[in-house]
């Protein structure tokens, strides 16, 4: 760990400084409600900064932070509180509110129709079970971390703030593009409901590129008025969710019911018509449709009891959420042959073909309440990953205000929401689906990952033997999982010969983790069961669905992730360095690390 101060104390006094500027006036738009760090200070400065790059870099790579900085230091940084409103009841609605959306109702019918065929049910299942391994690591962090941050501040503690800040881009970009997914989505169904199509409501610029020619007007208002919503207030947010996720329920339950009353068995002849390969693809793009869970993390700093309410709340919402999933699957391909689905409104053209007609209303006004509900819990929970983000000074701290008023992340909120727009205006849903879905198994498969380090390694406590063994297990059930992905990716389907080496290794890497690695620390309030194999399963599910996914996607993450390192050592890494040392992190983490930890100070090390 590297420890102890660069700079004077001259340095140290101005970014306190700054800080208390920045608090005070956290609705300005001054240069140092952006960049208020010494290294931006002036042009000697910044090129100081990068000459000390690779040391800064170290520095930022190997420092941890502890529970207790991410529980009480960087979140006063927000000035104001957030408001601890919320119970294990509104987190279940908001865990509803913020998955049943746009996935079910418009990509079961883009799936079933170009790779599963009804066994898209099949798909649901898989991305299931990985989203609740998910759910799992999410939720013991969460009870022991409950702060905005979610899975960025679970990563900091853990992996350090490079892996951090990695996946904080990731964070972002998982929510831009979701949140941009639904509000197209809304279209879509707000012109089924009017007798149209989609694209009768968009603009066609022959000027653009096809994917991106497509400009959605609607999907704009949609966005602005969520904003509007979620920055008013979150419990007033509950309140309006818990609401229209009863209509929603209700809908679905009208969809499940109706929809099995034409039921039509003779569709199912045909159950699987591109095998196991096809249920893959589709589960892939579908892990789209459990996205949001982790929205209900973030709101763990605005919850009365978390140890309580975190598990009730996110565990009930998943096992209701894909319940309900597998059954609408189900009842759409049940009712209509998969190649006669309708890709832009599976469930309304359904109902229109087998004579219904006027269901088709109920399920686009019940579809449009659920992607209203997945928009308005997605920006609730961007807006507060943004504000733990620039509470780091990793984005500028401008986003990290806090309204004294209404308790809420203004300024955060209307960024993230604006960025949505902006996407949601241009790009079509299959590209923005494919894309979402690596960024979030990436991200899950790093909270899993940072389970295992949590509960495997404390500093002053794991041995240098354990640690050893430890980081070797890690490799080899990554390096395992990402073999087996490849494997699916690029082999033929009966192609069985690499999986008969790449799992038993991955189940012998986990055995030797359980066996050989002694556990370093007990979950204080709430642990995932059956350590290390739920969080090692996670990780090897979740970077097996990525070998499902097209190439194209990879290369647009690719894209995103090498615009994140440019943005990263040219402003985020000198920022969150020189915040660090003027706030003095680094000096209380080697100093109490093991002290928290239950260690014996002496022999800190790391």
């Amino acid at each position: 760990m590297v420890g102890g101060l660069s700079h004077g104390d001259h340095q140290e006094g101005g970014d306190q400084e700054g800080m208390r500027r920045r608090r005070g006036c956290g609705c300005s738009c001054t240069k140092n409600d952006f960049l208020p760090e010494e290294s931006f200070q002036s042009i000697g400065n910044y090129l100081q900064a990068l000459k000390e790059t690779p040391m800064r870099f170290k520095d930022r790579l190997l420092t941890r932070s502890l529970d207790s900085t991410e529980l009480h230091e960087i979140k006063s940084r927000s000035e104001h509180e957030m408001k601890k409103n919320l119970t294990w009841w509104d987190l279940i609605w908001f865990g509803i509110g913020a998955v049943i959306g746009a996935g079910i109702f418009v990509l079961t019918g883009l799936e079933a129709r170009e790779h599963a065929g009804p066994a898209v049910v099949l798909s649901y299942v898989v991305s299931g079970v990985s989203a609740m391994l998910s759910v799992f690591c999410y939720t013991e962090f969460a009870v022991e971390i409950p702060v905005a941050g979610g899975s960025f501040a679970y990563l900091r503690v853990e992996l350090g703030d490079f892996m951090a800040f990695i996946a904080a881009g990731n964070i972002i970009l998982e929510y831009v593009i979701g949140g941009a997914a639904v509000a197209r989505s809304w279209t879509s169904y707000f012109a089924t409901l009017c007798n149209h199509k989609p694209d009768d409501f968009r603009i066609i610029a022959h000027s653009l590129p096809e994917d991106y020619g497509h400009l959605d007007p609607i999907a704009v208002f949609v966005c602005a008025a969520i904003c509007v919503l979620a920055v008013l207030s979150t419990k007033g947010s509950s309140r309006f969710n818990y609401v229209a996720s009863i209509i929603h329920v209700v809908v679905i339950l009208f969809i499940i019911v109706a929809g099995l009353a034409k039921a039509d068995t003779k569709n199912y002849a045909d159950f699987s018509p591109n095998g196991a390969r096809g249920i893959f693809v589709a589960s892939a793009v579908l892990f789209f449709a459990y996205i949001g869970f982790d929205a209900v993390a973030t709101m763990a700093e605005e919850t009365r009891n978390p140890a309580r309410d975190i598990p009730i709340g996110l565990v009930g919402s998943m096992s209701i959420t894909t319940i309900a999933y597998c059954l609408m699957a189900v009842t759409l391909c049940l009712m209509v042959p998969y190649t006669k689905i309708d890709v832009d409104a599976p469930f309304s053209v359904a109902f229109e073909t087998v004579g219904w007609g006027w269901a088709k209303y109920i399920v686009a006004a019940g579809a449009l309440k659920g992607m209203t509900t997945v928009l308005l819990v997605s920006a609730v929970g961007q807006a507060r990953y943004l504000t733990h983000i620039a509470r780091t000074h990793m984005m500028p701290p401008w986003l990290a205000h806090v309204n004294g008023r209404t308790g809420t992340p203004v300024n955060a909120t209307i960024v993230m929401l604006a960025a949505t727009a902006i996407v949601g205006f241009f790009t079509k849903l299959d590209i923005l689906s494919n894309l979402l879905s690596i960024s979030t198994l990436f991200i899950f498969m790093l909270v899993a990952l940072a389970l295992l380090v949590r509960r495997y390694y404390v500093s002053g406590i794991t041995t240098q033997e354990h640690r050893v063994r430890l980081i070797m297990c890690i490799v080899a059930i990554l390096g395992s999982s990402i073999a087996t992905a490849v494997i699916w990716g690029t082999a033929d389907e009966d192609s069985w010969l690499g999986y008969v080496i790449t799992i038993p290794l991955w189940f012998c890497a986990t055995l030797a983790l359980k066996l050989l690695v002694p556990q370093a620390r007990d979950p204080k309030l709430w642990g995932v069961p059956l350590v290390p194999w739920l969080p090692s399963a996670s990780i090897l599910i979740n970077i097996f669905l990525l070998g499902s996914i097209d190439k194209k996607s990879f290369i647009r993450f690719a894209a995103w992730t090498g615009f994140l390192l440019v943005y990263y050592f040219l402003f985020g890494l000198h920022a969150s360095y020189d915040t660090a040392k003027a706030s003095g992190e680094n000096k209380v983490e080697d100093a109490l690390k093991n002290v928290e930890e239950g260690a014996v100070p002496s022999r800190n090390g790391s």
